[in-house]
Formats: C-alpha cells, sequence, structure tokens
C-alpha cells in the first residue's frame, strides 16, 4: 500500500465539504500549530550560546548548566505520549492551549529567575509544555487534513522543525549580541511570552473542537506511569554523561528496557484503550519510520551540538557568528521540506531515502572542508556543504513524518505522533551523548580533528537510518 492508499478520503470533524472558507480555516489553524511547534523546538537549541553568559549572572555551575540543557529535554520527551493520548481520548485543541499557556508561563519565570534553581524548575516547566504542544500539532495535522494536503502539511511542520532547531543559535547569537551578556540571554526566554500570549486566544478561536464521541475513554495510568519511569530512566544517563562520574549510570540502560518490557506486557493485556496501540509497529511504514526517526535525529542533532562548541569554543567565534554559520543548513531545510511535502504523496520512502543520501554527502563534504580549510576561515569553507546536508534533512524529517503516520487512523493520531518523537527525542539525546564523547575525548589531538571524529559518528547514525529506509524499499519492491 502507498502513502496516496493509505490516506482517508476524508479526516472527520473539520473536512466535510471544503469550500474556500474552510480551506482558510485551515490554513490559519495550520499556522497556529507551526507556531507553536517552532516555539518549542526554538528552545531545543536558542539556550546553547546563552550558557556562558547565564554562567556568568547567575554564578552557575557545570552541572546546572548542563540541567539547563538536558532538564528541557528530559522533560520533552517524558510527557510526548501521554499528551498525545490525552487529546485524542478528550481535546486536542484543549490540551494545546493549555500547553502553549504553561510554556508562555514558564518562559517568563525563565527570564526573570534570579538564581539558577529557579531557572532549571522553570525549565522543567518549559520542556513539559512542549512535550503537550508537539503531539497535538500531529494530530491535529492528521484530523484535518488528507490525502496530497496532509503531506504539504507535515512538509509545513518539517520546515519549521528543521528551522526553529538550526536557527535556535542565530536567534540566541543576535540576542545576546545585541543586549549585553546581562539581559541578552534573560530574551531568549522572554521572545516566548508575546507569541505564547497571542497563540492562546487564536488557538480557541481557529483549531478544530474535539468529536463527541459519547463516551469517556480511560487514560490507562498504570501504562502512563510505566512509560514515563521508563524514558527518564533511559535518558538520564545520556544527558548526564559528563555530570554523572563512574560507569554505574549505565546500569540503568537495561534497567530501562525491564521497564519498557513491562510496559508492553501491560499493554497487551490492558482491557481498556491502551496508552500506546501495540499494534502500530505491525505496520512496516510506522515501526520503520519511527526507527529512522531515532536514527536520524540521534545525528542530526549532535551536528548543532558538536559544531557550535569548535566554533565558539575552539576558534573564538562570537555567539552571533557561530550561530550564522549554522544557517545554510537551515535555509536548505527549509526550502527542501516544503518540497519533500509536495512529493511524498508520490514518492514516499523514495523521499526519504534521497534526503539521507544527500545529508551523508553534505556531512562528508563538511569534513572534507574543515581538514582543507582548518582555521578560522571554516564557516565560509563548511557552507555549501551544510546546505546540502540542509536539503538532505528536509528531505528527510517531514517525508519521512508523513510516510509513518500515513497508515494510523486520525483518532489515534496523537499518541501515534506522541511515540514517533519521543523516538526523536530518545535518539537527540544518544546521539548527543555520543558524538561528544567522541569530540570532548579527542581535543588533545586539536579541535579541528576532535569535530571531524565527532561527525564521523553523526554519518554513522544517518547511515543506520539509511539502511533502515532501503530495507523498507526493497520489502515494498
Amino acid at each position: 500500500m502507498g502513502v496516496r492508499d493509505a490516506l482517508p478520503l476524508a479526516a472527520p470533524g473539520l473536512l466535510t465539504e471544503p469550500g474556500e472558507h474552510v480551506a482558510d480555516t485551515r490554513k490559519h489553524a495550520l499556522a497556529v500549530c507551526l507556531t507553536a511547534a517552532f516555539m518549542a523546538g526554538l528552545d531545543v537549541s536558542i539556550v546553547n550560546v546563552a550558557l556562558p553568559s547565564i554562567r556568568e549572572g547567575l554564578h552557575a555551575s557545570e552541572a546546572g548548566l548542563q540541567w539547563i540543557l538536558s532538564g528541557y529535554a528530559l522533560t520533552f520527551g517524558l510527557l510526548l505520549v501521554p499528551a498525545g493520548r490525552l487529546g485524542d481520548a478528550r481535546s486536542r485543541r484543549t490540551v494545546f492551549m493549555w500547553g502553549v499557556a504553561l510554556f508562555t508561563l514558564a518562559s517568563a519565570a525563565c527570564g526573570f529567575a534570579p538564581t539558577m534553581p529557579v531557572l532549571i524548575v522553570s525549565r522543567l516547566l518549559q520542556g513539559l509544555a512542549a512535550g503537550m504542544i508537539n503531539p497535538q500539532v500531529s494530530g491535529l495535522i492528521q484530523q484535518m487534513f488528507r490525502g496530497a494536503e496532509r503531506g504539504r502539511a507535515f512538509g509545513a511542520l518539517g520546515a519549521t522543525i528543521g528551522v526553529s532547531t538550526a536557527a535556535g543559535p542565530l536567534i540566541g547569537g543576535a540576542l545576546v549580541s545585541a543586549f549585553g551578556a546581562d539581559q541578552g540571554w534573560r530574551l531568549v526566554f522572554l521572545v516566548n511570552v508575546p507569541i505564547g500570549l497571542v497563540l492562546v486566544p487564536l488557538a480557541r478561536r481557529l483549531l478544530p473542537p474535539p468529536e463527541r464521541t459519547g463516551r469517556r475513554e480511560s487514560m490507562d495510568p498504570v501504562g502512563v506511569l510505566l512509560l514515563g519511569v521508563a524514558v527518564t530512566v533511559l535518558l538520564l544517563p545520556f544527558i548526564q554523561q559528563h555530570q554523572w562520574p563512574g560507569a554505574g549510570k549505565w546500569l540503568l540502560v537495561p534497567a530501562s528496557l525491564a521497564l519498557l518490557a513491562a510496559f508492553v506486557a501491560w499493554e497487551r493485556r490492558y482491557r481498556g484503550e491502551p496508552l500506546v496501540d501495540l499494534s502500530l509497529f505491525r505496520l512496516r511504514s510506522y515501526g520503520l519510520g519511527t526507527a529512522i526517526a531515532l536514527l536520524y535525529f540521534a545525528g542530526f542533532t549532535g551536528i548543532f551540538f558538536i559544531f557550535t562548541l569548535y566554533l565558539q569554543a575552539g576558534l573564538h567565534y562570537s555567539p552571533l557568528l557561530a550561530g550564522l554559520a549554522i544557517t545554510p543548513f537551515a535555509v536548505g531545510s527549509a526550502g527542501a521540506a516544503v518540497v519533500g511535502g509536495r512529493l511524498v504523496n508520490r514518492a514516499g520512502r523514495r523521499v526519504v531515502v534521497a534526503g539521507l543520501v544527500t545529508v551523508v554527502a553534505g556531512l562528508l563534504a563538511t569534513m572534507a572542508a574543515t581538514l582543507l580549510v582548518p582555521g578560522p576561515h571554516v564557516a565560509l569553507a563548511t557552507a555549501l556543504p551544510l546546505l546540502v546536508a540542509g536539503v538532505g534533512s528536509g528531505l528527510t524529517i517531514a517525508p519521512n513524518q508523513a510516510v509513518t503516520l500515513s497508515q494510523v487512523p486520525p483518532a489515534g493520531g496523537g499518541s501515534a505522533a506522541g511515540v514517533l518523537q519521543t523516538g526523536q527525542r530518545l535518539g537527540s539525546a544518544i546521539g548527543i551523548a555520543a558524538a561528544g564523547s567522541v569530540f570532548f575525548g579527542l581535543l588533545g589531538q586539536g579541535w579541528p580533528v576532535a569535530f571531524r571524529h565527532g561527525l564521523m559518528v553523526v554519518v554513522l547514525f544517518v547511515c543506520a537510518g539509511l539502511a533502515a529506509a532501503l530495507y523498507d524499499l526493497l520489502r515494498r519492491s
């Protein structure tokens, strides 16, 4: 079954006889969703360039700074599946609005934080709110669009994710450079506040209301608890790799696998509506798509982590210049995601394969550029290779999400997207830990050598995702 065949002919609720007014409403609703997704994705990377200012302004320790980054990733990943299930069972619009409201309040608390403990707690709340928002966006796209329109909507979402992650260092660097170390880092968080204040009433007005099914579904509290603890235990050793000395932390990995096994056993025996519909993994498009997302995000996120460190700490770039150096990737990703969203309805997984091949080619060219131009002009030398890698990324993220969710019924779109995005968050944590370990382990041989070896780890993750995508194509043929 191809993507075109798998997509339903009509999505419930909003799509009956879509006239011009309904089409405009859907476009405006999509804009609301994408703005919220951009805001949540931006805070994954925008804080990186502000860390030196936070250290100076709040006298932060290395462990405290790590929690500002990793705490957001941890709570973000923790709530994706439960929030997706809650939106499916109750109201995606309501969960979306509460998520945006909490994100806005948490951003304000971060911006005005007088001490590091207040900043860390506020950052954890920000991550929880982002975890509430993101699965509703995918679920609403499933609900509002069908066929080629859904592919284009996911293309826009993919462009948003790519641009928000890649543009974070640029925007953060511009704010710190423009307003100084004392106030710049605070504006990195406060910039979300006016956006959130506008989004909440717009969401109330434009997003589709919940369907009235006449029954109130169970939220599977035992499944929520088991999955939440399993995800937390799995993420902790990766995000605390450098702050938690010794090898004992890695014992949490088999413990998390045991908890995941217990979760699967519970879901199979649960008589109500389960937190995760395990039958989805029998669909090759969903199971392999989730694996591809995990592997690709393990590479995708690691690029910005080690490249920003190389530029700022190794070559003494300013925050703004370091952000500008990442911009070619963001530009390529944004443009290609829109194209990929239009192609996926016809070409399906082939678009993802083409994207992953392009990413590998761009990253290998980036490695070659740093070898040929290892000095302060490395940003210029890597601009074109990063643009190529960004184009590949745009052809990967959105099309993969569209193919992965193509056979998922719209009623379960939120929880299915939550599982997919949890895989992305796990991949990000694992990839940053792996690339970072190689990078820091080889700093004694020089920053260029450390960066190239860290980038090779990224390439290996992307190649693993490419192998999974090629396997899917071979099975289909």
